[in-house]
């Protein structure tokens, strides 16, 4: 009798080791649509991140950030590539944690005036329209609304404040139409770079951030601890395949001289109170959806 179920409980981890081998995680990212944008912009990701974890990865299309949170919450999905601001609600709603950071260079917000405009600093911009990027976007919203309240400016109350795309924000502040705009400063400097029939000084920054806190991989609170931590050292100790895989389509071009680094909740603090001084002290909805 003690044989048979030494061979039945040897059978049955077998059995467990075995499933536990096959699982497919099904991984995320929260501002890619589609399964073909997928496929093309992350699929060299995926095939390093497997190489490196010796795990099995299958995409699973989102088509908002809302979505990507009840996907986590129902554990259709396991891993999700995301933002600092999203982060902030998908933990509230599904207790899912950061696993790894995307380190992206150069990631912090300005304040952009024109030179002649008689700003010089953000107290200057009382009363005045300002245009912030796309609602609820970390560097484009959050962040420079966040910069403004450090310098004793309420983004919510003392401002005449607007929404739209980084490209009609800089052509309204190129013709005057608002008094600045906050942004991503590096990739508003990609745009300034490209007007080359305007002077060097035609702009200037009254105001910068310090480095935001990274982008990262979530973990959905359903998987074990285990296979977690497998897939973080496995990410961690193949980093320069896994970078080159993420770099690998020039759609991800921001993350170019990128790291990837281990990261913990409590550096998102910051992003929380972004969250308030921007008059959504709750956390739990996506600010414009």
């Amino acid at each position: 009798m003690r044989l048979k179920h030494l061979v039945l409980g040897t059978a049955l981890a077998a059995f467990s080791a075995f499933s536990a081998a096959a699982e497919t995680w099904k991984l995320a990212v929260t501002d890619v649509e589609g399964l073909e944008r997928l496929q093309t912009e992350w699929g060299p990701f995926k095939a390093a991140l497997e190489q490196a974890t010796g795990e099995s990865f299958e995409f699973f299309a989102v088509n908002s950030r809302t979505a990507a949170a009840e996907a986590l919450r129902n554990k259709s999905v396991d891993f999700v590539i995301t933002g600092p601001a999203e982060y902030i609600v998908i933990n509230k709603l599904t207790d899912a944690t950061p696993l790894i950071g995307l380190g992206r260079p150069d990631y912090h917000c300005a304040i952009v005036v024109r030179a002649d405009s008689g700003i010089n600093v953000p107290a200057d911009l009382k009363g005045k329209k300002v245009a912030f990027g796309d609602i609820g976007s970390t560097s484009n919203m959050l962040c420079p609304m966040q910069l403004m309240a450090d310098y004793g400016v309420d983004p919510v109350k003392d401002i005449d404040k607007i929404h739209t795309s980084r490209n009609i924000a800089h052509e309204a502040l190129k013709a005057g139409d608002v008094a600045a705009i906050g942004t991503n400063a590096n990739s508003w400097m990609g745009v300034r770079a490209k007007e080359t029939e305007l002077p060097y000084g035609f702009f200037k920054i009254i105001a910068r951030s310090g480095d935001l806190p990274n982008d990262m991989i979530v973990v959905a609170a359903h998987v074990p601890a285990e296979a977690a931590e497998k897939v973080k050292t496995g990410i961690l100790d193949h980093k320069t395949a896994v970078i080159a895989g993420i770099t690998a389509h020039e759609e991800n071009d921001k993350y170019i001289g990128m790291d990837l680094v281990a990261i913990n909740d409590a550096a998102y603090d910051k992003v929380r109170a972004m969250y308030r001084n921007a008059g959504y002290p709750q956390f739990d909805n996506f600010i414009g959806e």
